[in-house]
């Protein structure tokens, strides 16, 4: 599998993991866990916006209420799959300020691998404190979403 496809293949678990954690804060939200799922998105955009060259337009940990998390759920998965759709290669290095202004360099699959691995890490933490909160959190696993044909087969 080339990685194009490997990563078409984790952005779809990962739009959907963060579509069942969102579903879930509707009816079960605390502050903590919206910080989080709010954070992943504004994460996600800053990647996109440094990758396509964007002049960054979101903050680290945005203060986005579920509304405006729903509707950065709607449009990122589309805005990964067109930067998808316009790569022949990944093995690519760009240039990027982080938020403190320190340059790095870094692959393009190394970012995108980042931006998947991040979304998990926080949608665990996100599991610990519904948890916390008396609730059995969203079932975000990656084999649960290609058992139910969330990911799609190769």
């Amino acid at each position: 599998m080339d990685s194009i496809a490997h990563l078409r293949r984790l952005f779809a678990y990962d739009d959907w993991a963060n579509r069942e954690v969102l579903t879930f804060l509707q009816a079960n939200s605390t502050a903590r866990s919206l910080e989080l799922l709010a954070h992943i998105f504004g994460a996600h955009r800053i990647w996109f916006e440094r990758l396509t060259r964007v002049p960054q337009n979101t903050s680290v940990w945005p203060k986005f209420d579920l509304q405006q998390c729903a509707q950065q759920a709607a449009e990122l998965p589309r805005l990964w799959n067109e930067y998808l759709d316009q790569r022949n290669t990944l093995d690519d290095s760009i240039s990027y300020q982080n938020t403190r202004g320190e340059t790095f360099s870094s692959r393009i699959e190394d970012i995108l691998l980042h931006v998947i691995m991040h979304a998990v890490y926080h949608r665990g933490q996100i599991a610990s404190d519904t948890r916390a909160s008396g609730h059995t959190p969203a079932y975000t696993d990656f084999i649960h979403s290609v058992r139910q044909g969330h990911v799609p087969m190769l």
